[in-house]
């Protein structure tokens, strides 16, 4: 026996992996406003699945090549004639009913849609394990890399011209940090819930950060004990898994908006 041999240690290690990258990025989204775009990109993810089965090749492959064409596509359409909800409306439920027509076409491939809906942590495999770190790994790195050129494009795209950075360029390295976050988060929460993890955690953290390093940092660890405490709930209610890690990030939010509320000195 090895010490990744116990199926609740790797989805522990999944759930914080996922955490980590999400967290970030969860910021960014919810500095810019991003929570459907966010949406819309994870939606579009099912239908990567759908083409990974059909094509023989690895799922975390075909989702986040689906989920750069969606993130690319809403970035190259937006500002073109249409509003932004409008187009991503659109695009996510037209991407999550292709994909799972797709899927119902597929023969001789045993498929569990709920897994992939709603993510199935507690069958995450060493591989699977292997691929989020990375995928984290990879993020984080972007993410470090650009964080001065994306938080001055986040706050004043206007200051970012004048300073030489490029806000377009930077929207795209959100945009491969985005898909690749999807991609890495379907086995653990699936593609509805996706989002979920990435707005909740950096929410529930924006009250009492005063740098934006800070709200990363703290967002990462409310990320990081929703993913093990949903996991400890779900082992004792015997819930689904992704569900409940949600469910205890919801209630991490709302106690963060009560403690805010309740602050001294608040305007």
């Amino acid at each position: 026996m090895t010490f990744l041999d116990s199926f609740l240690l790797r989805a522990a290690l999944a759930g914080v992996g996922v955490a980590l990258a999400a967290a970030p990025m969860g910021c960014f989204v919810v500095w810019r406003r991003m929570a459907y775009f966010g949406d819309a990109t994870a939606h579009a993810a099912i239908l990567g699945v759908a083409l990974s089965l059909a094509l023989s090749v690895p799922i975390f492959a075909g989702a986040l090549v689906v989920a750069l064409l969606m993130a690319v596509t809403v970035s190259t359409l937006s500002g073109r004639g249409y509003s932004m909800d409008t187009l991503l409306g659109v695009l996510a439920h037209s991407a999550l009913a292709f994909g799972l027509v797709a899927v119902s076409f597929l023969e001789g491939v045993r498929l569990d849609l709920m897994a992939y809906l709603f993510g199935d942590i507690l069958a995450v495999s060493r591989m699977d394990l292997a691929v989020i770190w990375a995928g984290a790994a990879l993020v984080l790195a972007l993410l470090w890399w650009r964080w001065a050129p994306l938080l001055t494009a986040t706050l004043n795209p206007e200051i970012a011209h004048a300073a030489g950075i490029d806000p377009r360029r930077e929207q795209l390295v959100l945009t491969v940090s985005l898909a690749i976050v999807v991609a890495v988060a379907i086995k653990v929460v699936g593609v509805l819930l996706i989002a979920a993890l990435l707005i909740i955690p950096a929410a529930a953290a924006r009250p009492f950060a005063d740098t934006p390093e800070r709200m990363a940092a703290m967002a990462a660890l409310i990320g990081a004990t929703s993913a093990l405490g949903g996991l400890w709930l779900a082992f004792q209610l015997d819930t689904p898994a992704g569900p409940t890690i949600v469910c205890l990030a919801a209630g991490l939010f709302a106690a963060s908006s009560i403690m805010r509320l309740l602050r001294p000195g608040r305007v």
